[in-house]
This record gives structure tokens, sequence and C-alpha cells, in this order.
């Protein structure tokens, strides 16, 4: 049972709690969530950033990685004084910054098939903030397997695209809503698509990718608005353009 929103909570969240559409329950929703965000880079920063703004409970974070100079240009939950920390570290001590009644729980690791399933299910819900392909599969069938929902994106030079993932559901006509493999079969061979740092990422990218994630993330626990269930949303930066495409189970 989560304590009731405190004096400074609610002045905190003010500007939430007169949102018909989320209100006191719906902040209390926020408090009492169990978030887990994969990876705490260029997506996982403003993830991060703005549910720990948005009173989230319970964020967890999984990376493995150390801050180094080349990520601040996108990644910034990080600053120049934290390069060479553990980016967990890092996101924690910049997110207790942030909002003190969020608890930050840190998994320094890499997500494996060994160690998925007893680190997700501490979790309400999940978000994608990798950039590997072999982690968003892990990510996919673990949390299908699990019944969680998963948030999910990528990126890449000036373009990305975001989806949530509730396989285990149906949709309004009763049937079951799309896989991760409805949308993307399989990963592509090794070397077929360029890493972020071979092909170059605008920085600015990662930061509206990240924050519709966020955004996602606040409509599944509130109830608030549709999630972009069975929609894959498509940004292209240069063109400043939005397009949403529609999938189905195939099988």
């Amino acid at each position: 049972m989560t304590d009731p929103l405190s004096p400074d909570e609610v002045a905190r969240y003010a500007r939430h709690i007169v949102l018909a559409e989320i209100g006191g329950s719906g902040q209390q929703k926020l408090k009492a969530a169990r978030v887990l965000v994969v990876g705490a880079g260029g997506l996982g920063s403003p993830v991060l950033s703005y549910l720990a703004a948005a009173g989230i409970g319970l964020l967890g974070v999984v990376d493995d990685d150390h801050v180094s100079l080349s990520n601040l240009q996108r990644q910034i939950l990080h600053d120049t004084a934290h390069i060479g920390l553990a980016k967990t570290e890092s996101a924690a001590r910049a997110l207790k910054r942030l909002n003190p009644h969020t608890h930050v729980v840190t998994h320094e690791m890499r997500l494996t098939a060994e160690n998925a399933v007893d680190i997700l299910t501490a979790y309400d819900l999940v978000v994608d903030g990798s950039d590997s392909f072999e982690t968003r599969y892990l990510l996919a069938d673990t949390c299908e397997r699990l019944e969680i929902p998963l948030v999910t994106a990528a990126v890449g030079r000036f373009d990305g695209s975001v989806t949530v993932l509730t396989p285990y559901e149906t949709d309004a006509r009763g049937r079951p809503c799309p896989r991760f493999r409805d949308l993307f079969p399989e990963a592509p061979p090794p070397g077929l698509v360029p890493s972020c740092a071979e092909a170059g990422v605008v920085g600015a990218l990662t930061g509206v990718i990240g924050t519709l994630e966020a955004m996602e993330v606040i409509k599944l626990i509130t109830g608030a608005g549709e999630p972009l269930v069975g929609r894959l949303l498509l940004y292209d930066g240069l063109a400043a353009s939005f397009q949403t495409v529609r999938y189905k189970r195939k099988g």
C-alpha cells in the first residue's frame, strides 16, 4: 500500500493533479509504480529524467557501461564530472537531485537470458532504452512471458520510432495484440545496421524519442489516452514529420 501524497508531493505534482486525465488518483498510481529502464544512455536519459520528475515511486536502471566524453553530446543525465563513473551510479545521483521522492535501484550489469527474468519480475513496466538488437528481442520475449508492458524505441542518425507491446492482451475486437516479432520478425545480420558510433546520431533526437517513451509510460500507468499498442510511431527529424504505421498479430 503506497503512502498518501505528502504536502510536498502535492505541490510538486500540482500540474499533473489538475489534469482531469491524471488527477490525484493518477498521481498516486505513478507513486506506486515500479518501472525498469534498460539503458541509461541517449534514450534512457530523457526517459529516466521525465519519469523521476513525474513521480514514479521506484525506478530501476540496468546498464553495464561507464560515462565517457563522447556520451555527453546526447546522454544528458550525465555530466563532465561523472566521466568514468558507472552510468547506473551517475543516473542515480542525478535522479536523486531531481526528485528525492523517487527511489532508484541500480543494476550495474548487462541484461542477459540468464538474469532477465529475475530482474524484470520486480517491476510493473519496462522501457527499452538499449542500442542492441539482442537486448530488444530478449526484452520483448521476456516481457511477453512475464506479461509486463514494454515500451520500446530505436533511433538512428535523424529518425526514430516508438511502440508499446502488450502481446498477452487482446484488443477491442478480441484479437491478440501484436508481438515485437510481428513488427520485426528477426534481427538484421551483424554489421548490416551501423551503430550510432559508426553512423552518428544527432543528440536532440534521442531526447525527442526518449520523451515519447516516457509519455507512453505515464499513459499506461494512469490510463490516460491511447497507448501505442499495435502502432509504430515514426519521427523524421530532418523533415520534422511524424507518421503512424499500424501492425497486427500475424500468428
